[in-house]
Order: structure tokens, then sequence, then C-alpha cells
């Protein structure tokens, strides 16, 4: 422990030019649970409302939704006030985000605020209808918030896909893609750069496009994501959008009972199911 204390410090010291510590509390398998930012120059902080990002395997999250489908409106309330808090603090102005860990009592705590757009902020701009980029750019132009009092009505849902192979360890999967076809329809949207014979370069992060959906009940969203991802096609690279598909319809994850651990403790028994499902698939075509 003292040895990778102290190589911490050095560390921290040759990077930053501080070598200050601090010793943080051990959650295990907690819930991740954020809260989006807006601040501007006038002094006005709001939240836009809560994104449970507990789905990830080895720390990379795999699917977002808002709001969290397993915390109180009083506890909700509580967080979002000390986000708020938390943002004030440091006078923030701009889009951002206050992260919290959940434990199974319902204890949070702080663990970081981002300090920039995050890659699920689709799912909140779903829920309550705020465009974040655009508030950002009001806020970069020295401009007030357009909006004081945010609103939502349902629940939305955001899955990443990423290129690559799922059975063989989750290997980056790059190359040529020969065609693409994206879903569409009543509240969906899908965020990308593909298209049909665009190169995938195995230089740099493996999610290639994000669907977002949204519906009036939390079992409407999941039943729309399921449909989003039948209707989505990318041939020629391999993604892990069948497993993402079939992650839909798992009992726990339509509960909204999981946390941080879930995907890396399951992940065998899910790999085994997918090769499965995969082979069916195959021998059907």
């Amino acid at each position: 422990m003292e040895q990778q204390f102290n190589s911490a410090k050095v560390e921290a010291k040759a990077c930053f030019g501080d070598d200050s510590m601090y010793m943080e509390k051990l959650i295990i398998n907690p819930k991740h649970i954020e809260f989006q930012i807006l601040g501007d120059s006038f002094g006005s902080i709001i939240h836009l409302c809560e994104r449970d990002c507990s789905l990830q395997r080895r720390g990379q999250k795999m699917l977002e939704e808002s709001p969290c489908f397993s915390i109180s409106d009083e506890l909700r309330e509580k967080m979002g006030k000390d986000a708020i808090k938390a943002a004030k603090a440091v006078n923030y102005q701009s889009a951002g985000t206050i992260e919290f860990i959940l434990d199974k009592d319902n204890n949070y705590y702080f663990i970081e605020m981002n300090t920039r757009v995050q890659v699920e902020h689709p799912v909140t701009e779903m829920l309550t209808g705020i465009d974040i980029i655009t508030e950002q750019l009001r806020v970069a132009s020295n401009l007030p918030l357009s909006v004081n009092e945010v609103t939502y009505d349902g629940y939305a849902m955001e899955c990443r896909i990423n290129a690559e192979d799922t059975i063989n360890n989750f290997k980056p999967s790059a190359g040529k893609v020969n065609f693409v076809h994206f879903p569409s329809g009543y509240e969906t949207r899908v965020d990308t750069a593909l298209y049909s014979g665009c190169e995938v370069s195995p230089f740099y992060d493996s999610m290639i496009a994000k669907i977002i959906v949204k519906g009036k009940t939390r079992l409407e969203v999941i039943k729309r994501m399921r449909r989003a991802l039948e209707e989505m096609i990318v041939d020629g690279i391999d993604t892990n959008i069948s497993l993402i598909h079939m992650l839909m319809y798992n009992k726990d994850i339509i509960r909204g009972d999981y946390d941080t651990g879930f995907i890396d403790e399951k992940i065998s028994d899910i790999i085994n199911m997918y090769k499965e499902v995969k082979v069916v698939s195959d021998d059907t075509i």
C-alpha cells in the first residue's frame, strides 16, 4: 500500500506539479449516477435531471438512461441540490456533469466533475427537449441560459454502438463499412458519422454510433430500443449491436436491477448466450 501510494505521488508530481493525495472510500458495485449541469456568467446554474450510467464493462459505459428508474423522487431532489451546490462552489459556467456513486443503502458520494459535453448528453436532450450544445454556445458568447426551469416527462435511453468483436474478447474491429442502415421513427435519434463505404480506423475509440429513444414509460423505451437495434445494419465490420439487443431482453436490466459490476460479473454467461443466439441467426440466414 505504501509503495503504491508513493508511486502515485511521484506520477502526480510529474504530470501536474502537485503530489497532494487523498483517500477515497471504496464502494463495491455501486450505481453510477450523474447530473447534467448548465451554468452561465449571470449566476444561473441548473441541472437537467440525472442519468443512470451503471451498465458498464471494464469502466466503459454501454447504456445510459434518464431518469434513474431505481431512485426515489426525494433522493433525486437531494442529489440534484448537491450537484448544483458543487457547481456553484466553483462558479461553474458551461455545460458539465456532476458525478456520484450510489451504494446499496442509498448513500451517495461525489466522484468528479466532467467539465465538458459527454457522450451521453443526447439522453438528457431527448428527455428534456433542451439543446445542451446551444446552451453551451450561449454561455460561451456571454449570454444567459435560455431556460430557467426544467421539465420532463417519460424516459429516455441511449445505447452505444461499438466496432468490436464481442466473441473474441471485444477485440476492436476496423475496416470498410460496405453498407449501413439506421433506425428511424417516432422518438428515435441516431448520432453517428458512419456511411456506406466509409473506413473505420483502428486508431481511435471503437464507438461508431449512438441510438437514443424516448417513451412515456421505461418499458416502452426498452421496446422501442429493441426495434431500433433490429433495424440497424452495419455490414463489413463486427459490432456489438446484437449483444446490446440481447441485453434489452435481460430480466434484471428490464427491472432496472443492475449496477456497475453487473456486466463484468455475468460476462461469461452473457457471451455464451450471445454465441448461441448468433449460431441460430447464422443458420437462419
